[in-house]
C-alpha cells in the first residue's frame, strides 16, 4: 500500500514539475522588434485583411460578426440589419437520412422569414436549427408534387398548437389547369385529412392557429407579384415540370434607398428562357441540377437508367444546362439543390456547371448548408444541426405590450364520451407516497389568457420575445441607416 501511495506521489509530482516548467516556459523580456520586423515575419504573404487570396471570387469572404467562419451553430448569432441568411434545411428529392426532401428558409435583417418549399422530413431540420415551429409560416410551394410539401400537415397542425395563435398559416402557390390542381384544392384536401387532428387540438389554446390564409395565383401570370410587404417583393413564373402549375419565385428586399438583397429559387424544371428574363442579376441564384450519369447513379440509387433518363428530360434541369442559365443570368453566387449529395458524385456536378460558368458556386446540399450575404459580401458555411434537439419555445410579438393565450375551443367532454375517461387509471394508483403534482385536466381559465409583458417572468420574457427583441433592434438601426 505504501509503494503504491509512493508511486501515485512521485507521478503527481513529475506532473506538476511538468506543468510548472510549461508555465514557466515564457521568454524573458527584450528590446521590442521594429514595426518593419513584425510585418515582414507576421505579415508577410499575407494579404492583410483584404480577403482576397488564390482564386477566390471578389465579395466571397466572411462577415466580420461570424463565430466562425466554417461552421454556422444555431441559436449563436443575430441576422444583422441589412442582412439575409439563407438555409438549407431539405435539400433532396430522394428522402434520407442525411438529406431530407426540399426547403429553404430565408431569414431577413428586418425581422422577416420566408419558407420555400416544405418537403417531407425538413421540420426535424427547422427544429435543430433553433427555429420556433410558429416561425414556419409565409411558405411558398413551387408546386404540388409531395417532395416539395410533404410536412405541411405537421406545420399546420403543429405550428397552430406551438404559439401560432393570432394569425392564420399563410401558404401561396400555383393554380391548376384545373381548380382541383391548384394550391387551394390541397389544402382544402389537407384539412379534411386532418379532420381529426384538428378537433382533437382544439382542447388546446389555438385561437387563429387552425386557419390557412391561401394565396393562388394565376400560374400563367409570369412576372406576377405573389407578396409585397415591408420593402419585400415576391414574384413568380413558370417553370416546364411535366404538368402545368410549377413556378419559381425571385424575392427583393429593398433594405434603404441605395442598397437592395435578391434571392431565387427555381423550383423544379427544365432549362428555361423565363429565368433568364426573371432571375436576371440577382444575388443567389438557386435551382435544381441533375446530373448526366444515369446508368452509374441506378446502381447507386436503385433507379432503372431509362426511368432516371425520362426523369431528367421531361421534369429536370442536368448540370451542363444549370450552368449554362446561370452564366445568363451572372448572380453574385450560383447554388444547386434538389440533388443528391455523395463524394462519387459531387465532382462530376462541378464539372458540368463549369462548363459554362465561372463564377462563385456552390453546392446547397447537403441539409444544413447555411449562407450569409450582405450589399458587399457572400459566405457559405456548414450548419452543425444536432440529431437531439429541443425545440425553440413559441416566438410572440410583445407589440401590444401583453402576452395573449386564447382560450380552448372545447373541452375534453365535448370531444369525448364519458365512458372513455371512466376507464382511465386513478393517478393516486401510480404516483409514489407522498408526491402527486396538481392536475391540470381542465384548462384553469373560461377566457383568453391576459398578462401584461412586464408581469411575465424573465425567462418567458426571453424564450419567448426573442425574435421580437431582434426584430425590433434591427429595425431600430435600418431606420437610422436609411435617415443618414
Amino acid at each position: 500500500m505504501k509503494l503504491i501511495s509512493k508511486t501515485i506521489k512521485t507521478a503527481l509530482l513529475s506532473a506538476l514539475s511538468i506543468s510548472t516548467v510549461a508555465i514557466a516556459a515564457a521568454p524573458p523580456a527584450s528590446t521590442p522588434s521594429t514595426e518593419m520586423e513584425v510585418k515582414a515575419a507576421l505579415f508577410g504573404g499575407v494579404p492583410g485583411g483584404r480577403w482576397k487570396e488564390g482564386l477566390l471570387f471578389e465579395g466571397i469572404r466572411p462577415q466580420p460578426w461570424l463565430q466562425s467562419a466554417a461552421n454556422w451553430f444555431p441559436g449563436t448569432e443575430d441576422v444583422q440589419p441589412n442582412e439575409m441568411r439563407i438555409t438549407f434545411m431539405g435539400t433532396s428529392p430522394m428522402i434520407r437520412p442525411g438529406q431530407m426532401n426540399t426547403s429553404i428558409f430565408v431569414e431577413l435583417g428586418n425581422g422577416d422569414n420566408f419558407v420555400f418549399d416544405i418537403g417531407e422530413g425538413s421540420v426535424a431540420n427547422y427544429v435543430a436549427a433553433r427555429v420556433a415551429l410558429n416561425q414556419i409560416n409565409n411558405i411558398f410551394l413551387t408546386h404540388l408534387h409531395v417532395d416539395h410539401f410533404g410536412a405541411l400537415p405537421y406545420v399546420y397542425m403543429f405550428g397552430g398548437w406551438a404559439g401560432r395563435w393570432h394569425e392564420p398559416l399563410r401558404i401561396h402557390g400555383p393554380s391548376g389547369r384545373k381548380p382541383e390542381f391548384g394550391t387551394k384544392a390541397m389544402v382544402e384536401g389537407m384539412k379534411q385529412m386532418l379532420a381529426w387532428h384538428r378537433q382533437a387540438f382544439s382542447v388546446f389554446p389555438v385561437g387563429q392557429g387552425h386557419d390557412v390564409a391561401v394565396t393562388e395565383f394565376d400560374f400563367r401570370d409570369n412576372g406576377g407579384t405573389v407578396y409585397e410587404k415591408n420593402n419585400v417583393k415576391v414574384i413568380h413564373w413558370q417553370r416546364s415540370h411535366a404538368m402545368d402549375g410549377a413556378s419559381a419565385y425571385r424575392l427583393d428586399w429593398k433594405i434603404n434607398d441605395t442598397e437592395s438583397l435578391c434571392f431565387v429559387w427555381t423550383g423544379d424544371g427544365r432549362p428555361s428562357e423565363l429565368d433568364k428574363k426573371y432571375a436576371k442579376g440577382c444575388d443567389v441564384y438557386v435551382t435544381e441540377l441533375q446530373q448526366e450519369v444515369v446508368e452509374i447513379n441506378s446502381g447507386v440509387q436503385g433507379v432503372p437508367p431509362f426511368l432516371a433518363r425520362y426523369t431528367i428530360d421531361t421534369h429536370h434541369t442536368p448540370g451542363y444546362a444549370a450552368g449554362y442559365v446561370a452564366n445568363q443570368i451572372k448572380p453574385r453566387i450560383f447554388m444547386t439543390t434538389h440533388m443528391t449529395f455523395d463524394p462519387w458524385l459531387n465532382e462530376e456536378s462541378v464539372a458540368e456547371v463549369r462548363e459554362h460558368w465561372k463564377g462563385p458556386y456552390h453546392f446547397g446540399a447537403p441539409d444544413g448548408i447555411v449562407v450569409n450575404v450582405t450589399p458587399d459580401s457572400i459566405w457559405v458555411r456548414d450548419g452543425i444541426l444536432p440529431d437531439y434537439p429541443n425545440s425553440r419555445a413559441p416566438q410572440q410579438d410583445f407589440s401590444s405590450g401583453q402576452l395573449v393565450v386564447p382560450v380552448p375551443q372545447f373541452k375534453r367532454e365535448d370531444l369525448q364520451e364519458p365512458f372513455i375517461r371512466e376507464q382511465q387509471v386513478d393517478p393516486d394508483k401510480y404516483y409514489p407516497s407522498g408526491y402527486k403534482p396538481e392536475l391540470l385536466e381542465d384548462w384553469p381559465v373560461k377566457k383568453d389568457l391576459v398578462v401584461p409583458y412586464e408581469n411575465l417572468p424573465e425567462n418567458l420574457k426571453q424564450s419567448m420575445g426573442g425574435h421580437w427583441e431582434l426584430k425590433n433592434k434591427n429595425q431600430k438601426a435600418l431606420d437610422e441607416m436609411n435617415n443618414k
